[in-house]
């Protein structure tokens, strides 16, 4: 017969309640499905004058923890939580069990782990049976602790999904723009290496520019001495003879 997982909640056996129609059975002719045990809503208790209409400790405890039913083939079972009273020996079996389903599952010390946050729900569901048998209130308080505790847990994983998300967008965005930045680089480091490269063309021509500039000037200085030379020469020899022209003969 297979049987809903293993927990730390103590059932009552389970217990055949009918039998479905066989055309209905799958191809494998077995099926599970196990009901909830986690209610997140809180019953509330009768007032004491209304007994008739007053529940009972049984009844509140498989209102706060549901039965499970699953099916095999045609026939489906179900499994009450038990409602015997327990003993300080039960609660140090439960201490027992619990550190060696965490070690047996090798559930973490320390941070988010789901595993051991599974087995330590399931003992606090012992401790609200347990307590439930005996005091009906303190159970059903017990009870606004658990899905107090189960929000905020739900609310601090919407978060943290939240900021995993969200992390993992500004990831991708910083790398996008990683990307453009080294692409950016690329392109400038290309543009300096083609500007570095027109400038030395540059250098080179204004180098043989000026060098030849400087022999043409060279050339037009040495020229233009050359004709001032002459031209000196020309009027001095044109000095020197209006002087002989003029001079007065003894």
């Amino acid at each position: 017969m297979i049987q809903p997982a293993e927990t730390l909640l103590k059932y009552d056996n389970p217990v055949l309640i009918r039998t479905t129609s066989t055309d209905r059975k799958s191809p494998k002719g077995r099926h599970l499905r196990v009901s909830s045990h986690h209610s997140d809503e809180t019953p509330k208790l009768k007032s004491a004058s209304s007994d008739a209409l007053e529940l009972e400790n049984d009844d509140i405890l498989h209102i706060i923890l549901p039965p499970r039913e699953w099916t095999i083939g045609n026939e489906m079972w179900v499994q009450q939580v038990s409602s015997a009273p327990c003993t300080r020996a039960d609660v140090l079996r439960l201490e027992e069990i619990l550190d060696t389903k965490l070690q047996q599952r090798q559930a973490r010390q320390t941070g988010i782990c789901p595993v051991r946050r599974e087995l330590y729900s399931q003992c606090f569901d012992e401790l609200i049976r347990q307590v439930t048998i005996n005091c009906a209130e303190r159970g059903l308080l017990l009870l606004r602790v658990r899905n107090e505790i189960n929000m905020t847990i739900a609310a601090y994983q919407a978060l943290h999904e939240s900021s995993i998300a969200f992390g993992m967008r500004k990831a991708l965005q910083a790398e996008k723009g990683k990307f453009d930045l080294e692409k950016r680089i690329e392109d400038l480091e290309k543009e300096k290496q083609d500007l570095t490269k027109q400038l030395n063309e540059q250098k080179a021509k204004y180098d043989v520019l000026e060098k030849r500039e400087a022999e043409k000037r060279q050339v037009e200085e040495k020229n233009f001495t050359e004709k001032i030379q002459i031209l000196k020469k020309t009027i001095q020899q044109l000095q020197n003879q209006l002087e002989g022209k003029f001079t007065p003969k003894k």
